[in-house]
């Protein structure tokens, strides 16, 4: 009896030490996780926002160039005006009294030069025959001459002194609406040093432009011809749509922020739009329908460190690990010996080193449009996959090659049993770079 105790407590024993000993060898196996989205079929667009004042495209600002009593109003906010139609008449009464004088003198340097000119006639034929002296020819050639300056002189004042009372009837230069009157009946308006503005009226009400500001970082990608679509604050409902028609070369300076004036047209049939109000506007600066999208977090996403020294050190017990080229790019260190992957390569997940080309690891190179993404694949788990993107809008890429509708791209990953198994034979040390960023 006491010598099966014996064996039985012995083999108990045993167990134990078997059991302490092969528990440090026993892995925990846990496969990685990985969260994807696919390759769809879509619109994307790029755009530049900006904020400006709609007004109208023509703008004529009505003054008056003499100075004078407002005698008559014939027009008020909102009237629609045509070309040549009276809007306002001065009083008369001191520019015609200033027209009559004008007459006057006019009709005084006329007999003046009559008179003039009979004597200087006279005397011509004497003065010929030496029968008068030099000097009252000369006298009498002189107050001919001076009269008929004279004459022109008092024909240019009645002139001036009719075309100013032209001036007192007011008429509208354009076909238009009166969008401000500044002016009332009885009021005396000066126009010595400057002209006053009477009407403020704008051409048509249903062409419309915003006077849009944007940004110096973004006015390279404005064009001429560009869609573009604005809301209002009156109709927060509703969207305006216009285009691009200038982009004026002046900066404008406001608290050291450079911005330049962009004008949009905006038709207006429906007269909702008036000037003065804000429009928050979107300019369609690229924009493609029906074509290959893929969230920007997929160009963006790199793999997780330890995940690849797994997979790379799974194919090379297997065999399946690639040669490396035998022209790596210049800096890039292999180890043939070991056979692992490059110790310096570059870190990111759009630029991999062409060390690992055989695996599928695209070139470096420096076009920002050429971009890798890794493709959930069955038997490697991932692959990473060299693509062309055209469109990039900061949440969508377009993508114009190396990936097709429905391909499942890795945006981010799980694999929390390799991560402790890291951190566990790491004994603490920092982990030093790995060729495909961390």
């Amino acid at each position: 009896m006491k010598k099966r105790i014996l064996i039985i407590s012995t083999l108990l024993v045993v167990a134990v030490v078997a059991i302490l000993i092969l528990k440090p060898f026993q892995k925990k196996e846990s496969a990685a996780t990985f969260e994807t989205v696919k390759v769809t079929r879509g619109n994307i667009t790029n755009t530049v926002t900006a904020t400006g004042t709609i007004e109208a495209i023509t703008t004529v600002e009505v003054g008056t160039q003499v100075s004078g009593i407002l005698e008559h109003l014939y027009v008020d906010f909102n009237d629609n005006v045509k070309r040549g139609q009276l809007l306002a008449q001065l009083d008369e009464t001191p520019l015609r009294t200033q027209l009559n004088q004008s007459q006057a003198q006019v009709d005084q340097a006329q007999s003046q030069l009559t008179y003039n000119e009979a004597t200087y006639r006279r005397l011509k034929p004497l003065y010929e025959k030496d029968l008068i002296a030099q000097s009252d020819y000369d006298q009498a050639l002189y107050n001919f001459e001076n009269s008929n300056a004279a004459l022109s002189n008092a024909k240019s004042a009645l002139d001036r002194a009719q075309v100013n009372l032209a001036y007192a009837t007011i008429t509208s230069p354009i076909d238009g609406v009166v969008l401000n009157r500044a002016v009332e009946e009885g009021q005396t308006v000066a126009a010595s040093f400057n002209t006053p503005t009477l009407f403020t009226i704008v051409n048509d009400l249903t062409q419309m432009e915003v006077h849009a500001s944007v940004d110096e970082a973004d006015i390279g990608k404005v064009r001429l011809g560009q869609r573009v679509e604005f809301t209002v604050d009156a109709y927060s409902d509703m969207k305006f749509e216009g285009s691009v028609s200038q982009v004026r070369l002046q900066p404008v300076t406001t608290n050291n922020v450079v911005t330049y004036v962009v004008i949009l047209n905006a038709p207006n049939p429906d007269k909702k739009l008036m000037p003065g109000m804000t429009a928050s506007a979107t300019i369609y600066v690229e924009e493609k329908t029906n074509t290959l999208i893929l969230s920007g977090k997929g160009v963006r996403f790199t793999p997780d460190t330890e995940y690849m020294k797994s997979m790379f050190a799974q194919m090379q017990i297997s065999g399946n690990m690639p040669a490396m080229p035998s022209d790596p790019p210049a800096g890039v260190q292999t180890s043939q010996a070991s056979g692992s992957v490059p110790s310096n390569m570059p870190s990111g997940g759009t630029q991999m080193g062409s060390a690992s080309a055989g695996m599928g690891f695209p070139g470096m190179n420096n076009d920002p449009k050429t971009k890798t993404v890794w493709v959930k694949d069955e038997k490697m788990s991932m692959r990473p996959n060299m693509i062309k993107i055209g469109i990039d809008n900061g949440t969508n890429v377009e993508v114009l090659s190396g990936l097709q509708e429905g391909d499942e791209v890795i945006i981010s990953m799980d694999s929390p049993s390799i991560d402790a198994a890291a951190s566990s034979s790491d004994n603490g040390r920092p982990r030093g770079p790995f060729p495909f960023g961390g």
